[in-house]
């Protein structure tokens, strides 16, 4: 059940996915959240604008590991536009944090972008407990499961050109 703080986070990462996909990267966005529920960092993808791997939930995760204790990572919540991908997921099980919410989940996103003739993925999409089965998770939240997916189509759509996610380039 999400309540309206989480809503709120929630909220933040359809905006920072928007932020993401009006910079030319694909449209993701997290919030890192401590066990009282206090913002300590958001990131949006970078994937076309920096490099393949800059995936919001890793920066969280190395940011986490960084500036975290051991005991304030395991209590922390992660709330993100889109499930973890296998590299995100693996990284939010090494670095040690809590919960992860998720608006979309990798299966809906599989689907979405193969009706969209979007670019294969070079990873197989996994749910998150494949990776890494001891973390928490909720979602899809299907009350803001639209607004995602109308990122994606906008991402797929813009100029008819498909974004090759390792390079950046364009392909007609």
């Amino acid at each position: 059940m999400i309540n309206e703080e989480a809503g709120a986070h929630l909220e933040r990462c359809v905006t920072l996915a928007r932020e993401a996909l009006e910079a030319g990267d694909d449209p993701f966005g997290s919030v890192l959240v401590d066990g009282g529920g206090q913002v300590l960092c958001e990131a949006r993808n970078r994937v076309v604008t920096r490099e393949a791997t800059e995936h919001p939930e890793l920066v969280l995760a190395r940011w986490a590991a960084a500036n975290m204790t051991v005991e304030a990572r395991a209590k922390a919540t992660v709330y993100t536009s889109g499930e973890h991908c296998p590299m995100c997921a693996a990284a939010h099980a090494w670095a040690g944090l809590g919960r992860i919410v998720f608006i979309s989940s990798s299966r809906q996103l599989s689907e979405w972008l193969v009706q969209l003739k979007a670019p294969v993925s070079p990873v197989r999409m996994l749910p998150i407990q494949d990776v890494a089965p001891g973390i928490v998770v909720e979602g899809p939240v299907t009350s803001l499961v639209d607004a995602v997916r109308e990122l994606h189509e906008k991402r797929h759509r813009l100029t008819g050109k498909r974004v090759l996610p390792i390079t950046g380039s364009f392909e007609r």
